[in-house]
């Protein structure tokens, strides 16, 4: 979809998400600790749309408690039984392991608690890329589906990191659908490279990175300040001539912090919605929040799918 083209009245881009997702093979998918009705529904739910075919763990007393008392049918989902919910981790991780799923999904354990299992140098899903965490988010607003990354596991990402942390973003982009070739604007407070702001010395070494070939698949410009990376009349006034500015695709934060505000202004203010998965790891991991819509939930299980049989297949698999 394009700015020239998109209309605000069209369908939710979360929509067409979905709409592709269905259009696959459900993935299998591990569910961990899904105890209470957030993430048990949306597990239900992703799976009655056929976006997914999930494998329960957890507590099973506890699960068929939830799913009784919220009127869920689990009646065809199998349930591998742990007491707690790090054990629930730890058996979710290896379940992947043992090819029982294609991708990792979060239930209402906390997000560090899953994320330690999945980290762990030993057992874990680590692989030779970094992980870091995409928010896919629908803006009203703005014609593109944007990336915000990484808003939820790198706090204070080196210059290795964030090259690891665009060329995840880049290839979730390229392989889930979304196009080709993203623009990828890496932010700072300034669109000048100066001394006083780190931020904007590294994003200038990562725009020659890729021009370097050690970042593919994406066309980047940085540093660029908000306004300018996505408001075409911010970045002509600035009097910045780039094939990103005013037009990204993929915003690159400096550190947690100004990803997550950023992400959180987005939601609160903007009224988006954002979808969560973590890359990086041997599998796509879907990261939800307890305050996720339901369509958002399934969003994000629809992405993690959409990678998966991308990945599964070496090639885009439909148009988003």
């Amino acid at each position: 979809m394009s700015q020239d083209t998109a209309d605000m009245h069209s369908p939710s881009k979360y929509d067409n998400l979905i709409a592709a997702a269905r259009a696959v093979p459900p993935a299998p998918t591990v569910v961990v600790h899904p105890c209470d009705e957030t993430s048990l529904r949306g597990a239900v739910d992703s799976a009655v749309a056929g976006i997914i075919r999930p494998l329960l763990v957890g507590p099973e007393r506890k699960i068929r408690d939830v799913a009784a008392r919220f009127a869920l049918d689990i009646s065809g989902y199998e349930i591998v039984d742990v007491a707690h919910s790090h054990d629930a981790a730890a058996k979710g991780v290896e379940l992947i392991h043992a090819a029982r799923g294609e991708l990792l999904m979060k239930g209402s354990l906390h997000t560090d608690e899953l994320m330690r299992a999945v980290t762990a140098k030993a057992g874990g899903l680590r692989t030779d890329r970094r992980i870091s965490h995409v928010f896919v988010m629908d803006v009203p607003a703005y014609a593109e589906t944007i990336f915000v990354t990484d808003a939820a596991i790198n706090i204070f990402p080196d210059l290795d990191a964030k090259r690891d942390i665009i060329q995840n973003a880049i290839d979730l982009y390229n392989q889930a659908g979304f196009g080709k070739s993203p623009r990828v604007a890496i932010l700072s407070a300034v669109e000048t490279v100066t001394s006083k702001i780190p931020s904007t010395i590294e994003a200038a070494a990562l725009c020659k990175m890729a021009d370097r070939g050690q970042i593919t698949g994406g066309v980047l410009d940085g540093p660029l300040a908000f306004d300018n990376a996505v408001d075409p009349e911010s970045a002509r006034i600035k009097g910045i001539k780039s094939g990103v500015a005013g037009r990204a695709q993929i915003l690159v934060v400096p550190d947690l912090e100004s990803g997550n505000m950023l992400a959180k202004n987005l939601a609160y203010f903007a009224k988006a919605d954002g979808a969560g998965i973590v890359l990086g790891a041997r599998v796509p991991v879907v990261l939800t929040s307890r305050a996720d819509t339901p369509r958002a939930r399934m969003a994000s299980c629809a992405l993690a799918a959409l990678y998966a049989q991308a990945r599964r297949q070496k090639t885009p698999t439909v148009a988003v």
